[in-house]
């Protein structure tokens, strides 16, 4: 079937004014203003109210975290001691927990505009060996694109790290369960709706042979490496200590510093350290609302762009953003970096709506999403700028950003409707809301 959606108010892309025209999962054809489309179409959607961009892309999340947001014993805390406080409480963590806190991750970003959602997941032991399996039967119940990780932690309080003992794993048990969910889940094909990539922690969490070993097993299912690096000065004090050097040369040290990894966070890097990574090709996830809310730092997003890295952009764990609200994060962005950069000329909301989309995409490894154009994949956020906040705006696409927009009015995904004025499609959001309290209520 080709749906021509007609006529947006705008749209992010270039001769586009008259719509886009979408067959099967791609987009076909863009229409320029005043024109028909020369596709042959079976269905028309008037979007003249709305505002068109690129499904958003998150690159850096951790979904069971929804269970936790504003938790009294975290607040007003830094990276260390907030991990600390949680860590005794996600030990809890069991199955039906995890799958509703996944199902709302999922849910909320959906609602922002996201088509491509990421996990970190590292909370993956005896009762909740099946993690990855559980998100992804979520995603693939939404209908939403995603990326989940096999993450890992391997060195627990015993060995002088943070977390308690029962929820780490030994080496060989995430390798051979790292592999598995490879063989299972990975699709490295143009279109592909589910891929699984590889996440070791931490620096000061895992131990540098399952950093090596997944390097390896990366290279042989042409999958993506991800983990947290130069979050904090206390981590790169960690590093000093332990390792000693810093975290970028632990990175190295690793056979990590290649253009298969992305890394949350990246904040404190040095200039020559951006030039490295650029050199090396080596992705990062901005993360600037749990940057905010840690009080972690600013990260040099435009250098390590100038230098030749892949910078997306992700909301983070739910218990130091406290949303999954991908489209609230690029305001932030846009905010964050021209406090970070004193300058309201050098970051502009296409900067941030940039890393949202093209940005991430290049993080994942990713060339068929992220942006609106011929022979893309059919992912697409559209917004109604009929609520006060818009009213007066006078560039719809900038007015998202500026203005604020949190909620889509319409999601379509590899050219499905999963989200239609308002509501994720199929899911009943009051049970899934009381379901989600129930089991947070757990956490108390």
């Amino acid at each position: 079937m080709n749906i021509w959606i007609k006529n947006p108010l705008a749209i992010l892309a270039e001769n586009a004014g008259g719509g886009i025209v979408v067959s099967g999962s791609r987009i076909v054809e863009l229409v320029p203003a005043g024109r028909a489309p020369v596709t042959g179409v079976d269905e028309t959607f008037d979007a003249s109210r709305h505002a068109i961009i690129p499904g958003l892309i998150n690159t850096h999340h951790h979904f069971f975290q929804t269970l936790c947001r504003a938790h009294p014993v975290a607040r007003d805390k830094e990276l260390f001691p907030w991990l600390q406080a949680l860590y005794p409480i996600w030990s809890r963590l069991d199955r039906d927990m995890f799958r509703v806190g996944a199902r709302l991750a999922f849910a909320e970003l959906l609602l922002s505009g996201c088509t491509t959602a990421m996990d970190h997941n590292y909370m993956t032991y005896e009762g909740l060996e099946d993690a990855t399996d559980i998100e992804v039967q979520e995603a693939q119940a939404l209908g939403v694109r995603a990326t989940v990780t096999r993450g890992s932690l391997s060195l627990s309080k015993k060995d002088g790290a943070i977390p308690d003992d029962h929820i780490v794993q030994d080496d060989d048990t995430i390798l051979a369960d790292s592999e598995r969910v490879l063989k299972r889940y990975h699709d490295t094909s143009d279109g592909a709706m589910i891929q699984i990539a590889l996440a070791p922690c931490a620096p000061f969490n895992v131990s540098r042979n399952v950093m090596r070993e997944s390097a390896t097993l990366a290279e042989t299912h042409d999958c993506r490496l991800h983990t947290h690096l130069a979050e904090t000065v206390d981590e790169e004090a960690f590093c000093i200590e332990t390792f000693g050097y810093r975290p970028i040369d632990w990175l190295e040290d690793c056979n990590w510093l290649q253009p298969r990894v992305w890394l949350a966070h990246g904040i404190h890097f040095t200039c020559e350290d951006c030039e490295k990574l650029g050199k090396h090709g080596v992705g990062v996830c901005h993360c600037p609302t749990s940057n905010a809310v840690l009080a972690s730092g600013f990260c040099k997003t435009l250098d390590l762009e100038a230098a030749g890295s892949p910078v997306g952009l992700g909301v983070d764990g739910s218990a130091s953003n406290d949303s999954s609200n991908l489209m609230e994060e690029v305001r932030h962005a846009l905010m964050v970096n021209r406090l970070g950069y004193n300058s309201a000329e050098r970051i502009t909301h296409r900067d941030a709506l940039r890393w949202a989309t093209t940005g991430s995409a290049r993080c994942l490894g990713r060339s068929d999403i992220g942006e609106i154009a011929v022979g893309k994949q059919a992912d697409l956020a559209m917004f109604t700028l009929d609520e006060m906040r818009f009213s007066g705006n006078h560039d719809p696409i900038a007015a998202l950003v500026h203005c604020g927009a949190n909620r889509a009015d319409r999601v379509m995904v590899a050219g499905n409707w999963r989200v239609m004025d308002g509501h994720v499609i199929g899911l009943d959001v009051s049970k899934l809301i009381a379901d989600h309290s129930a089991a947070a209520k757990r956490f108390s």
